[in-house]
C-alpha cells in the first residue's frame, strides 16, 4: 500500500505568474526546497516525456538531487510527474506529483497530490519541505 500527500495553497498572484514559477528553472531555483536550502542548478525539459534535475545544497552537508520525468503538461492548468531521488534513503521510492493551478478571483490556488510514498516519515518530511517551499514562493511572488 502506497501513501499519499495532499495540501493545497492560495497564492497572491496571476494564474500564469505561479505556473510560470512552478516550471521556469531561474524561478524554481528561487523557491524551491527547505528553508536555508539552495538550489545550485536547475535543468528543466518542459515537454511530456521530458526530464528535470534539481540540484539541491542543504545549509549543511553534501549536495544531493531530484529528477523525474513530466507525464502531462496543461499550462497553465495542471503539471504531472514522476520524483525521486538520485542518492536515495531505504525508504524513498518514486513518486507521482500531480500540481493544479486554479485562478479563484485574482488568486492562484495550488494544489498538489504526492503519491506513492513507502512510510508515513516520508510523507512528513515531503509535507515540511512543500510547507517550506510554498512559503517561500509566496514570498518570491510578493516581491
Amino acid at each position: 500500500m502506497s501513501l499519499r500527500l495532499t495540501m493545497a495553497r492560495t497564492f497572491a498572484a496571476p494564474r500564469d505568474r505561479v505556473f510560470e514559477m512552478l516550471t521556469e528553472p531561474d524561478e524554481v531555483a528561487v523557491w524551491w526546497g527547505p528553508v536555508g536550502f539552495t538550489m545550485p542548478e536547475v535543468r528543466v525539459d518542459l515537454r511530456v516525456g521530458g526530464t528535470y534535475r534539481f540540484t539541491m545544497q542543504p545549509p549543511e552537508g553534501e549536495r544531493f538531487h531530484l529528477t523525474g520525468e513530466f507525464r502531462e503538461i496543461d499550462p497553465p492548468a495542471r503539471l504531472v510527474y514522476t520524483f525521486r531521488y538520485e542518492e536515495p534513503t531505504r525508504d524513498d521510492r518514486e513518486t507521482v506529483v500531480t500540481v493544479t493551478v486554479d485562478a479563484d478571483d485574482g488568486q492562484t490556488v495550488v494544489s498538489l497530490d504526492q503519491d506513492g510514498f513507502a512510510t508515513q516519515e516520508r510523507v512528513a518530511l515531503h509535507r515540511d519541505g512543500w510547507t517550506d517551499s510554498f512559503d517561500r514562493l509566496a514570498s518570491a511572488l510578493a516581491q
